[in-house]
């Protein structure tokens, strides 16, 4: 096996020029030199096509543009898949378009690929990135949060699956962060097309609850990324619109559906789907438990505030 395997590095657009040019000129600042990036396009309409083509042009030993017959937009999902068609690497590292990768992303995880060979998936932490704005106010807000899943550690399926949101409370890996063998993605099936428009803010997590059922995934306590907060984003902007339980919902139901088709019955996922379905078949007995989980608090609240007179 080489010890330099090539890495397909995938970064899908969708009218990206704010930052698109940012997220390739990252990819290019590796230490690590053995990769090929591919530009997905899923149908841009602004100056990003442009901008994607202009690198394929001048370094097509490095780079690829693709997009859908007729330039049509088929979702991110779509996109993915087909840049990981394409994908000619022993492994794919996803970047979002408007997020950065650090110098040394891909060294430090082929570099972990290669100790953890049985691990089809690695990933570490993020940076949630505020400062780029370049406003005074934003320039302290920059932060790492905890994952709350202990890190440097190599777990077996479905360990995740039930640490992480959306059945556990653990902080998932965003695509950005992600380091995949591309067999396995291959045998998943890659991403699942259903979430598109307003589901696809739960694509990378029906994707990566695939990974944690049937592979082995490490857990670094690296950060290796930039993940740019700002309004335009997918999640923030289903966040805004009000479609959150919605989207949730069909995500759980294709969930169910999944576990379903391929006949798991594990007691522990079936539980934690249980709980996660709760809100949603029992409205009514989910908010009163809320409300008594609330009175039942009450009284510590009282007594902490006679305490302080």
């Amino acid at each position: 096996m080489n010890d330099r395997p090539l890495v397909s590095s995938i970064i899908i657009f969708f009218n990206a020029e704010r930052f698109f040019e940012e997220a390739i000129e990252s990819v290019f600042a590796q230490t690590y030199e053995n990769w090929e990036l591919i530009l997905a396009d899923d149908g841009s309409t602004d100056g990003s096509t442009a901008l994607a083509r202009g690198y394929a042009d001048r370094y097509p030993e490095k780079v690829r543009y693709l997009e859908h017959e007729g330039h049509q937009n088929r979702g991110m999902s779509a996109t993915r898949n087909l840049g990981i068609r394409h994908a000619r690497g022993e492994y794919i590292a996803f970047l979002d378009s408007d997020d950065v990768w650090l110098p040394n992303k891909l060294e430090r995880q082929v570099t972990l690929a290669r100790s953890n060979p049985s691990a089809a998936l690695i990933y570490g932490k993020s940076l949630y990135w505020e400062s780029w704005t370049g406003a005074p106010e934003d320039s302290q807000r920059d932060s790492i949060p905890d994952s709350y899943v202990p890190a440097d550690t190599l777990y077996s399926p479905p360990a995740l699956l039930l640490l992480c949101y959306p059945l556990g409370e653990a902080l998932p890996p965003g695509p950005t962060d992600l380091f995949l063998r591309r067999d396995a993605v291959e045998k998943v099936g890659g991403f699942e097309e259903g979430f598109s428009k307003i589901y696809q803010m739960y694509e990378d997590q029906a994707f990566l609850t695939k990974f944690y059922l049937d592979f082995p995934v490490y857990v670094s306590g690296e950060c290796w990324d930039k993940y740019r907060l700002h309004p335009d984003s997918c999640c923030a902007t289903v966040s805004r619109s009000g479609n959150y339980d919605r989207v949730r919902l069909y995500f759980l139901t294709w969930f169910e559906n999944y576990l379903n088709r391929r006949g798991i019955a594990d007691s522990e996922i079936r539980s934690a789907l249980d709980r996660a379905f709760f809100p949603y078949r029992y409205p009514l007995l989910s908010r009163a438990r809320k409300f008594l989980g609330r009175a039942r608090r009450l009284p510590d609240k009282l007594r902490k505030m006679v305490k302080r007179r």
